[in-house]
């Protein structure tokens, strides 16, 4: 059974995203992959293009960024209809597949595709904040999100919000999932100060209403309950990128500290230790 793969991506060299390792973590597991590049201030058409594989399909567009948050739900969509196979697997520009997922990932789609209840395929996060040592874990902090849909035009399953998930129908139903085995790595929180007050500007456009850190803040990443350490490996395919983003001076994480607000996260996070269960927990998806 095909596979396609599609993904959204712009300014990734001025937004300093890991879009080389970001596709190439997902081409050995599709059969196409869907590219849309949105007319860009840098580098970025060539460095898709350099990536070479014949299973790229580059869609160049132009982005309308006075939709606010809603043009990455629309140009995500844009990407996922060209997609020519009954399965897509989609990856953002700061995510990265880790390799050891990936024929689980396959199985897991093959496993579904017969059961016609099951919409959908969640993986697991790791959101890598401040240093390649540390991740957020917080409830704050989306543990799993839908990166695998069917791809059936009557099923109607379309990108939701700001295109973090996915959501069912004009009524937005939540994707009816399962949990693949199988890990992404979120790198946003990764780039360099330099990226990280770029992307305050952009936030500005998309999130109009939304307080954004002044440009001289941006880099300051605030400390919160929940970073704990990652003890575990990097993707293969991103452990140059990651190497290279260890350190960066002017992106720090502030000092700990506390406010009332953090009592109620040290007792959800309490609940998740003792029972697996995260209170209030996000969901873009129903497991059945």
């Amino acid at each position: 059974m095909k596979r396609s793969g599609f993904t959204i991506v712009r300014n990734a060299e001025r937004l300093d995203f890991p879009v080389e390792a970001s596709i190439r973590s997902i081409l050995p597991i599709v059969d196409e992959m869907v590219v849309n590049v949105g007319r860009s201030e840098d580098r970025t058409l060539d460095i898709v293009r350099a990536i070479g594989d014949p299973k790229i399909r580059i869609l160049e567009t132009e982005w309308d960024f006075g939709r606010g948050e809603a043009v990455l739900r629309e140009e995500t969509l844009r990407a996922m209809r060209a997609c020519r196979h009954r399965w897509g697997v989609c990856i953002q520009a700061d995510e990265v597949l880790h390799e050891s997922g990936a024929p689980r990932l396959v199985e897991a789609i093959e496993t579904a595709d017969p059961d016609a209840r099951v919409e959908g395929l969640v993986l697991r996060y790791h959101h890598i904040f401040g240093d390649p040592g540390t991740e957020a874990v917080n409830r704050r902090w989306y543990r799993r999100e839908v990166r695998a849909v069917r791809l059936d035009p009557t099923l109607d399953i379309a990108p939701y919000r700001d295109a973090q998930g996915f959501r069912v129908g004009p009524g937005q139903r939540k994707v009816r999932a399962r949990l693949a085995d199988a890990d992404m790595f979120h790198y946003g929180w990764l780039r360099s100060a330099q990226a990280l007050t770029a992307r305050g500007e952009v936030d500005r456009h998309l999130y109009p209403g939304r307080w954004i850190p002044p440009g001289g803040e941006a880099a300051m990443l605030r400390w919160f309950p929940g970073l704990r350490p990652f003890l575990g490996s990097h993707p293969l395919v991103a452990r140059e990128w990651v190497a290279a983003h260890a350190t960066d001076p002017g992106r720090v994480v502030t000092p700990p500290f506390f406010e009332k607000e953090h009592l109620r996260f040290y007792a959800s996070d309490l609940v998740e230790r003792l029972t697996g269960i995260r209170p209030f927990e996000f969901r873009n998806y129903t497991l059945v």
